[in-house]
């Protein structure tokens, strides 16, 4: 069984997930730590736990996703982990940051691991999946945990709504059609863990999405 673990954390109330299962091997997704009380509540938990950081994964590189990216490699040794798209053209960190009138954390500028769409993540005696949804981001992946039914869904689906697709390399009408048919096909009781506000459901964002009519 897959415990998720959930810090909420940054500017952005942003989604950090942390998984783990019982042999004590764990992965990050979208680790947005950006305040040093938020690196160290995470870095308790796992020593607390005895859990064994084996990858940094990122649905996506929008910087309330990757403010800890620095402290995961500084701490753990991981490179973040996205799709190779997410890269091609995308803003800066720096460039990011002052968008939002924010000090640049230089630290978090590292050279990436690219994972492609249908490539099995292992951890433990778990498995994650991704999955290609572009539209809020160019190269936006979710990572789907078929045997606990789980999707971690970055800024793609949210409970009642979509990602924005207004920034760099977004397209509304694609980021629709994509969660329609990759998404809405998964099982009705899969669990959709996302980047922002409470979790949900398949089959609640089939019934009273708005944005999915």
């Amino acid at each position: 069984m897959t415990t998720v673990k959930l810090f909420t954390v940054n500017h952005f109330s942003e989604n950090t997930y942390l998984l783990h299962d019982d042999t004590g091997e764990a992965v990050v997704i979208d680790c947005g730590c950006y305040r040093p009380e938020e690196e160290q509540k995470f870095s308790n938990y796992i020593k607390q736990h005895k859990l064994i950081l084996k990858h940094n994964l990122c649905t996506h590189l929008h910087l309330d996703h990757t403010f800890g990216n620095g402290f995961v490699y500084r701490t753990y040794g991981l490179r973040p982990e996205t799709h190779r798209s997410e890269t091609e053209g995308a803003p800066t960190p720096a460039e990011q940051s002052r968008l939002f009138h924010l000090p640049e954390k230089t630290e978090d500028i590292i050279a990436y691991k690219y994972i492609a769409e249908g490539e099995s993540i292992r951890f433990g005696e778990s498995e994650l999946t991704t999955i290609l949804v572009p539209g809020h981001s160019p190269g936006g992946l979710v990572f789907y945990d078929k045997e606990n039914g789980y999707l971690f869904s970055g800024d793609t689906l949210f409970a009642g709504s979509i990602g924005r697709s207004d920034l760099w390399g977004g397209n509304e009408a694609g980021l629709i059609a994509t969660i329609k048919s990759k998404l809405l096909s998964l099982p009705d009781n899969t669990i959709v863990y996302p980047g922002h506000g409470p979790a949900t459901s398949v089959i609640a964002e089939k019934k009273g999405n708005p944005y999915l009519k």
